[in-house]
């Protein structure tokens, strides 16, 4: 099997708006065997409110609502025109969203039977003014996450505790069981050479604790290529000391490339398989 279980599609916003069929096809043509399309659900209307970015920047994380049964049309039209080249699994990047866990409960209740795969993920944490996006642009990480929390430390202390809350929370059966780019509050590391950004001391104790309970309840990691590829990260999410602690817990790790352009798919596949 050679698996992506991370890819989003041309309903993305903040996509290249490359069609998912020229992206299958250059999986196909990868070698891939199976390929899940993980696109971001809308978020509740509640949720957006309380972002302190603009509501044009808001705009930019995930499909609207009048979108979503278009997207579930469209790939499960591609999963049956590709089903003699490749598997395609059809899912949901599901954002972890805490206090608004009734409406991911109500999203996955009347979109679940529609999924065979998805991811959840973390992407926005208590800031200043509100929730903030974790990974929207450098100089947003530092006025809305860095001047709320102070140091990175803190920062990767309140954001695996927030991970760790996403792995416990009751989100209905549809609850996706792959926990998507652990790392994330990484992107930016780079961004601050002068500082301390390392996973390390209590954060890395943290990522272990995490880990063990990640195995303990059978969920699966997204090792996701990404960051490979983002200037101010340089890494796989989680990084190599990490995925390599899962893997020898017997934590299963699904390559993701978390594509959202034709140029992103298969992108780094080679490098972490052999890694390991």
């Amino acid at each position: 099997m050679k698996r992506d279980g991370h890819t989003h599609t041309e309903f993305c916003p903040h996509g290249s708006g490359d069609k998912v069929e020229a992206m299958i096809e250059k999986a196909i043509g990868l070698g891939f065997t199976d390929y899940s399309i993980t696109e971001h659900p809308p978020m509740p209307t509640a949720f957006e409110r309380e972002i302190a970015n603009s509501k044009e920047e808001v705009a930019t994380a995930a499909l609207q609502w009048d979108q979503l049964d278009a997207y579930f049309k469209k790939a499960h039209e591609v999963k049956q025109k590709y089903s003699d080249q490749i598997r395609i699994h059809v899912g949901l990047e599901v954002d972890f969203l805490p206090g608004f866990e009734a409406d991911t409960r109500a999203l996955l209740r009347e979109y679940g039977s529609q999924m065979d795969d998805g991811v959840l993920s973390l992407h926005f944490m208590p800031g200043v003014g509100g929730w903030r996006f974790i990974d929207f642009s450098a100089p947003d990480f530092e006025a809305g996450i860095w001047k709320h929390y102070g140091n990175f430390a803190a920062i990767q202390k309140a954001y695996y505790e927030l991970i760790r809350e996403s792995l416990f929370a009751d989100l209905g059966a549809a609850k996706p069981t792959r926990l998507g780019h652990i790392s994330l509050c990484q992107k930016l590391q780079h961004y601050f050479p002068e500082h301390e950004t390392a996973i390390k001391g209590e954060a890395r104790q943290q990522v272990s604790h995490l880990l063990q309970d990640i195995k303990a309840r059978n969920y699966q990691l997204d090792w996701n290529t990404a960051g490979l590829y983002k200037e101010y990260c340089k890494e796989a999410y989680p990084p190599l000391d990490i995925a390599k602690e899962a893997h020898s817990l017997g934590i299963e790790l699904v390559y993701g490339s978390d594509a959202h352009s034709l140029a992103d798919v298969g992108r780094g596949y080679d490098d972490i398989e052999k890694s390991l």
